[in-house]
Formats: C-alpha cells, structure tokens, sequence
C-alpha cells in the first residue's frame, strides 16, 4: 500500500461539495469518511434543492475530473433568450432584448439528484458515510484522526470556525430576496417560440431595471425528469419582493409564479399557466436570501488541528449568476489533484496555499462576475455598455453570458476603454459603431395566448 492510499480525508457535510470531494478524494486513493447530519435517504427525498445548480461550460470540464456525466443530453441547454423591461403598469416599458447561443453547453440538474449519485458511488467504492451531528468540539476530534479534514457545511456552528473575510467581502446584507419553484408540465406544454427559435435549448431571463430578475429555464428534476425551474431574484423593498413572501408550500409557490407573470410579464403568462406543482415532492421549491460572503478558509481546531473550509462554507455567493455550485466544483476538483501530488502534510500553510490559489483562478473572478449581474455601481459602466451591445451584436451577447463559464475574462476590463475594447475585439468592428445601431425595442413578441395589446 502506498503513503497516497494510506493517507485518510474527513469530509463533513454531504451536499453538492461534499459529496464531490468525497468521491473525488475515494477516487484519488484515500481512506475517506463523509459525515452527515441526515441519511441517504433524507438527503435525497426531504430537503430542499438549494438552487439548480447549473453547470455553465468550463465547470462541467472540472465536474468530469470528479464523476462521468449521468444525465444525457436532455438535461443541456445551449443559450439565453434576454429581456430587459422597466417601469409597472400603464407605464411599463421594453427595452432591449438578445437570444444568443452561449457556445457551450450549461446543464441545470437537481442538486439533490448531483449529490445522492455521488454518495452512491462514494459508498460503492468502498467509502465510510457515517449519519451523526457535527459540533465543534466533534471537527477537532475528527481532525485528530485524519490527515486531511474539510468542512462543506456551516450547520451546527460550524461556520465559527471560518471567520469572515473582512477584505475579501463586499456585501454586509442580502442583495435579492430569492424564490425558487420547479414546475412541470403534466399534458400542454409550453412554448416560446415567439421569444427564442432555440425552444426548449434556451433559458428566458427576464430583467426590470427597479425590481430585479427573473429566471426560467430546463431543468432536470430527481424523480419528475424533465422539469423547469424557476428563480425569481427580488431587489430589496421592491414589490416582487412582497410577492414572492406569499409562498408557503408547493402549490402556493406555482401559484406565486403565475401570478407574478400576470402582473409583470403578461406576454409570458399564458405559456406559464401550462406549468404546475411537482406535488410529489413538497421541497420543490425555495424562499430565503443569501448575503455572498467570503471566509478565511482555513480554521483551526481548539486541539491546533487546521481544516479546511469548501464551497458555500468558503465562498457564499449571490445565486442570481449562478456561480456557487460552479464554484465549488471547481475548488474540489483542484483540490483533489493538489492533495493527490502532495508527499508533505496538509498543514495550515498548504492548505492555505490552495484556498489562495483558487481565489486567485476562480472565486474572486466569479464573485465579480456576480457583481456586475447585480447591477454593483462597480460595474455601471460596463453593463450601460455591454446590454446595448449585446441587443445588436450575437457575438457580444455571447460573450456577455460567457463570463458566466469563465468569470476570468472579466476581471481585465477595469474602464470605459478596456469594455469598448472588449465589444470592438467581440464584435469585429469599432463599439461606437456597434452601438451606434442600437435602439429602443418597438416591442417584444407574445404568446400566442396573450391577449392583444391595446
């Protein structure tokens, strides 16, 4: 037996990042332990999807490092038709609006289904899943008897052992109120093609300049299959906000959805009116808000035993662009292949080390990322260039959504200049002649369905 094989890891926490770095360190030749505060079939069937974990291009590449892809073609989508609205009522306005393909495939799939495939796997290999509630005081013993401790949850105060990096976070309150629901369609289903020519390979965004977002897009549920999930980002004090509170259960929640399309998208309503609860499964939706908020990854246990935080325990991010599943993957799968070139220990600095390093390549850029689809005044100027853009070039518009796959790409247009540079380079002519050709939309397209406006 090799020092790699005997070496032994400790993972606590079993959703998405847990159960990815679990079998991923099995998988890499360690005696692993993945703790759980639930058992297999409570982490499955009796907990919520905390978000739909959509996979955008280069993560699925990361992804692949850690378990082969189990969920066909059905479950990839391809693009992102794009509408920006404003005002409410008599006085509501369309802007501008985009339907690019992205250039790679995104993939939204159940967390729950991600996650209990993994620990399937994980368990058939030989892995330890032990079901016990994690304190503190449990990490440090723990700790004790492994080489290598990494913790991917914040319950039972776990997260005290990760302060805040006070540096590194920018947020200090929730940025949207967020209201997930997956849906299904029983017989009739719906169809966009007045919006996107793509059908069901297309996601539908829907942004209002005061209220916040709204996303629908395939999704692949773990017992419905093919679904749709919706995720409503309300801005703070504004009325989707209020709307989306009215949300108790699943039924209510469907029935949130389509009233909120009747009042503020009433071009979508009568397609989203073909959508209807996953009664089968009462956690299929989702009411909260998340402040993003970056740890010190690496604590130290009361005995001096160091851990290492991963995924939402390291990095909290704002679900609206989609980076925190990404993100975590992609920190595991680094992680993964670090630790299996590693002959010293993992110590505090080592462990360190690898923390940085994925801020470096990953999570700073995704956290950015995130701020410019918040609408962060940081990133002003960049989204009054890049929208406009976007509605009269497809390249630019897919260069848009490609930060979404790869955050990096961002993080160089820090002025005016370095953003004109970027759509003229995308575009293949000047950015003040690309936007030179952008105007008000006279309209967007309707359902069918939709009653004819006056």
């Amino acid at each position: 037996m090799t020092e790699q094989q005997r070496r032994s890891a400790a993972v606590i926490g079993a959703g998405l990042a847990g159960s990815s770095a679990a079998l991923g360190f099995l998988d890499a030749g360690f005696g692993v332990t993945l703790y759980s505060d639930k058992d297999r079939a409570a982490l499955r069937d009796d907990v919520p999807p905390t978000g739909s974990a959509v996979y955008f291009g280069k993560s699925r590449e990361a992804d692949a490092r850690i378990i082969e892809d189990l969920y066909g073609e059905e479950s990839l989508t391809t693009g992102l038709s794009t509408r920006l609205h404003t005002g409410y009522g008599d006085d509501r306005g369309e802007i501008l609006e985009f339907d690019p393909e992205f250039g790679y495939f995104a993939q939204a799939v159940d967390v729950r289904l991600r996650a209990a495939d993994r620990i399937d796997r994980f368990v058939d290999r030989g892995g330890v899943f032990e079901v016990r509630k994690v304190t503190v005081d449990d990490v440090d013993a723990i700790a004790a008897k492994h080489d290598l401790t990494l913790v991917a949850t914040g319950k039972g105060g776990l997260v005290s052992l990760f302060p805040v990096d006070e540096e590194r976070t920018v947020y200090r309150t929730p940025q949207r109120s967020l209201l997930l629901v997956t849906l299904h369609a029983k017989s009739d289903r719906p169809d966009f093609a007045y919006r996107t020519q793509n059908g069901r390979l297309h996601n539908l965004f829907n942004l209002h300049t005061d209220f916040g977002e709204a996303w629908l897009g395939p999704f692949l549920h773990k017992d419905a299959g093919p679904s749709w999930s919706f995720l409503g980002f309300a801005k703070p004090g504004s009325p989707w906000e209020e709307r989306f509170a009215k949300a108790t259960d699943a039924r209510s929640a469907r029935n949130v959805v389509v009233d909120f399309y009747r009042e503020f998208f009433p071009n979508e309503a009568p397609e989203i009116e073909k959508l209807e609860s996953i009664d089968a499964d009462p956690y299929s939706w989702l009411r909260g808000a998340v402040t993003p908020t970056v740890r010190t990854a690496v604590g130290i246990t009361k005995s001096g035993h160091p851990v290492a935080a991963i995924g939402d325990a390291a990095i909290t991010f704002d679900p609206l662009a989609g980076q925190g599943a990404q993100n975590a993957i992609v920190q595991v799968a680094a992680l993964v292949a670090a630790a299996e070139s590693q002959k010293g220990e993992f110590d505090t600095d080592w462990l360190r080390e690898q923390f940085d390093r994925h801020w470096e390549a990953r999570g700073n850029a995704a956290a950015e990322v995130t701020r410019l689809f918040l609408g962060d005044p940081k990133y002003a100027t960049h989204a009054e260039l890049l929208f406009p853009a976007a509605a009269v070039s497809e390249a630019v518009a897919a260069a848009l959504f490609g930060f979404l796959s790869e955050p990096e790409k961002l993080l160089g247009l820090s002025s005016r200049e370095d953003v004109l540079a970027f759509i003229s380079g995308i575009a293949g002519e000047a950015a003040e002649d690309v936007l030179s050709r952008f105007n008000l939309s006279s309209g967007f397209t309707a359902s069918p369905l939709a009653p004819a406006r006056v």
